[in-house]
């Protein structure tokens, strides 16, 4: 068996990884590749530090349940051994079916299936080679343990992923916006009814962290240049796809050559597990080095846009409070297919008009509720005096167009 380490975590300091499967399960190769996944994709063509893996964030997330876990036992939450070692392996896990820049697989290699699902996959994978090890953190992930506050600790409006990526997205952007108080919220946890509630003189800490959220959301994680960059790597991608489907030879490693020369089906994904195997050979890697050979290809259009991602040549981002009219997209469309000398068709890849929306909480999603000296609990969009429901719940609706500079 291996022994446990400490690791140096720059937001939290020490992390002990005790002995025994959670060790098993952090050194194994599923979570090992991690290490070559970053948290925020591609939001480092706007935040250079942004440098942080999905490893960094399992594991801050993993150091936040393990505080969660004794600050409710110390308040006479009952949590045994088992059910403290499996939600913290659930949190460790939670985010192993992300591919590298995930939200943009899910959309072209992978259309139809979701990170949260190959997460299961992976993880009931991982319980086969561990003997069932993992079968009480498997039910805790699905929520069906009987505990379901264990549930709302990996998953819900105040988790310790969201407490984690906010802390740690803040520190490596360094928009300290979003700078919650983590250790606070945690110690104001408690337990009633079998779900989770922050006492009332939290009630701040809560508010500053939907605030922080918020900020994050419009900041970071929608930043016009990033949404840009996404668009064009989604683009890249289905570029790609098209030409392997018409037999052109592209560079590609063996992991990506097989989703972009092969029809993933969401059942295939499912079905196959081969293609699982595949899966988890692909990270960040594969896609900058096939970006790399691209930018010289003789399709045009794929040529500019690995070229611009390489070199940082982005699309140029529009806002608007309304949509942008058809008229308005088809004359830049023109304008790019002349001065490319491309095709029409051609042309659209460089262009996308779409929408962005947020909300800074949602309470039929899942209740952040507010207990109260004497004993009665409030929803937070009802306890806070600082917001009101129809500004918590409002939805920010954004028309934005990206398109290549000509």
């Amino acid at each position: 068996m291996q022994s446990g380490k400490i690791i140096n975590d720059p937001v939290f300091g020490f992390i002990n990884i005790p002995k025994g499967v959670i060790m098993e399960v952090v050194t194994h190769p599923i979570v090992q590749r991690l290490h070559r996944i970053k948290q925020l994709g591609l939001s480092s063509m706007v935040y250079p530090g942004a440098q942080h893996t999905r490893f960094q964030h399992s594991l801050g997330a993993f150091f936040l349940m393990t505080e969660a876990i004794q600050s409710l036992r110390g308040k006479g939450v009952e949590i045994s051994d088992h059910e403290a070692e499996s939600v913290k392996l659930a949190i460790l896990l939670h985010d192993v079916g992300h591919g590298p820049f995930s939200h943009v697989l899910e959309n072209t290699l992978a259309p139809g299936v979701h990170h949260e699902e190959i997460s299961l996959l992976l993880m009931e994978r991982m319980n086969r080679e561990l003997g069932g090890r993992l079968d009480l953190a498997i039910r805790i992930y699905k929520d069906e343990y009987e505990k379901r506050f264990l549930h709302q600790l990996v998953s819900s409006q105040l988790d310790m992923d969201r407490l984690d990526y906010l802390r740690r997205d803040s520190f490596y952007t360094g928009v300290t916006e979003g700078n919650i108080g983590s250790a606070r919220i945690i110690k104001m946890l408690g337990v009633k009814d079998d779900h989770l509630v922050v006492e009332s003189k939290g009630i701040y800490s809560i508010e500053n962290f939907l605030t922080a959220r918020r900020l994050m959301y419009w900041q970071v994680y929608l930043h016009k240049t990033s949404v840009a960059c996404e668009k064009m790597l989604i683009s890249t991608l289905t570029r790609a796809k098209e030409l392997a489907k018409a037999g052109e030879e592209l560079f590609a490693s063996p992991a990506l050559r097989h989703f972009l020369y092969t029809d993933i089906t969401r059942e295939a994904f499912f079905n196959d597990e081969e293609c699982l195997d595949i899966f988890t050979q692909l990270d960040d890697n594969d896609i900058w080095s096939a970006l790399k050979v691209w930018a010289s290809h003789p399709d045009k259009v794929l040529a500019t846009l690995s070229n611009g991602l390489v070199n940082r040549r982005l699309f140029k981002v529009e806002f608007s409070a309304q949509p942008f009219s058809r008229e308005y997209q088809e004359s830049l469309i023109e304008r790019i297919t002349e001065s490319l000398g491309i095709s029409k068709k051609e042309a659209e890849y460089l262009i996308c008009a779409a929408t962005q929306e947020k909300d800074m909480y949602t309470a039929a999603d899942d209740h952040i509720e507010i207990l109260y000296n004497d004993g009665s609990t409030r929803d937070i969009a009802e306890a806070s005096d600082m917001f009101n429901l129809s500004l918590l719940e409002k939805k920010v609706k954004k028309y934005f167009i990206c398109y290549q500079k000509v």
